[in-house]
């Protein structure tokens, strides 16, 4: 897919995976989806939940470095600054040539790669992120959609990015 499509495909990925309400139980449950989906396929990821700036799940798998903990950290920076995917704003910011720094950013502090996706409630908007890192940002990216697509009983297919 080009960047435009794949632009295309994040944006009704943000509007679809959307929930009606969203609370500590509901990230938990989360949270543990990916962790499961992760240690069925044997994947070395950190997986993290932030609502508003409070961490209400963490998980690091096997494999896991302390810089995973590091580009959460910052891919999650993305999402509350955009309110947007981690994902898109990379793929935004390569279409128009730019770096995190032409909008005044830090790269040690954010970092515009697959991975963190927004957690929007209908009628409220972005009320945090669901970040997952240590796969290529394009897989982190595809693997917190499933985890979206499948809680909210989502057609994965008609969501996946190619």
């Amino acid at each position: 897919m080009s960047i435009d499509e794949d632009l295309i495909r994040i944006a009704e990925q943000e509007k679809a995976l959307s929930f009606d309400a969203f609370d500590l139980t509901t990230a938990w449950q989360l949270g543990k989806l990916l962790q499961e989906l992760a240690t069925e396929r044997g994947l070395g990821i950190a997986i993290d939940i932030t609502l508003h700036s409070m961490p209400v799940f963490y998980a690091a798998l096997p494999g896991v470095t302390p810089d995973n903990v590091n580009w959460v950290r910052r891919k999650r920076n993305m999402v509350s600054r955009y309110f947007r995917s981690s994902y898109a704003s990379g793929l935004k910011l390569q279409k128009e040539g730019k770096k995190v720094e032409d909008n005044g950013l830090s790269p040690a502090d954010y970092a515009p790669h697959g991975g963190s996706f927004p957690i929007n409630v209908r009628g409220t908007g972005c009320i945090g992120a669901v970040t997952v890192s240590g796969l290529p940002q394009r897989d982190d990216h595809n693997l917190a959609v499933e985890a979206l697509a499948l809680i909210l009983a989502k057609d994965l297919e008609s969501l996946r990015l190619a």
